[in-house]
């Protein structure tokens, strides 16, 4: 998860119920690799995510598999001290959701669903993510079904190997 990640992380913009955070606009300050995870910190304002790729992702229309062009998909967990973020959790589908739709998270059978708003999607509440946080600490994957505004069913699939100990160090690294 080299070059290409930190040029997914490029003019990110997260949109959250309380705050709004914007990565920098080029990321190359990844720290760290855990196993699937990767985690990066940046400086001004301080900012630590860990970050994955899907291990699998399956596109399907009308039940039947389609091949789709879609950007970057990645799932993080944010720390911004300043902000007073603790453990955010963000996902980009890499591509925009249908309009109104939500996402849904399926971790070792627990479900949990995430707000969408364009190309993001994240819990409803600081407390819907430290209970999807706790999830990915106990499972093994995690997978995030959507829609995508074409009609698209998306399913991606992450490994949570190396999760938390990302989670650890990105959390430690802002804690300073």
């Amino acid at each position: 998860m080299g070059l290409k990640l930190a040029r997914a992380i490029a003019g990110l913009c997260l949109a959250g119920m309380a705050t709004t955070a914007f990565a920098q606009d080029q990321s190359t300050n990844r720290v760290a690799a855990k196993t699937d995870w990767s985690v990066f910190v940046e400086d001004n304002p301080t900012e630590c995510w860990g970050v994955s790729a899907p291990k699998e992702s399956v596109n399907t229309r009308d039940g039947r598999v389609v091949a789709v062009k879609r950007g970057d998909i990645l799932l993080f967990v944010f720390f911004r001290p300043k902000a007073g973020v603790n453990g955010q959790v963000t996902f980009t589908g890499g591509y925009p959701f249908a309009g109104g739709s939500t996402v849904n998270m399926n971790i070792s059978g627990n479900q949990f669903e995430l707000i969408s708003d364009g190309e993001w999607a994240w819990p409803a509440s600081p407390e819907d993510d430290a209970k999807i946080v706790a999830a990915m600490k106990n499972g093994t994957e995690a997978v995030l079904t959507a829609r995508s505004a074409r009609g698209t069913q998306t399913k991606d699939t992450f490994s949570l190997l190396g999760f938390t100990a990302a989670l650890e160090d990105a959390q430690k690294r802002c804690a300073n």
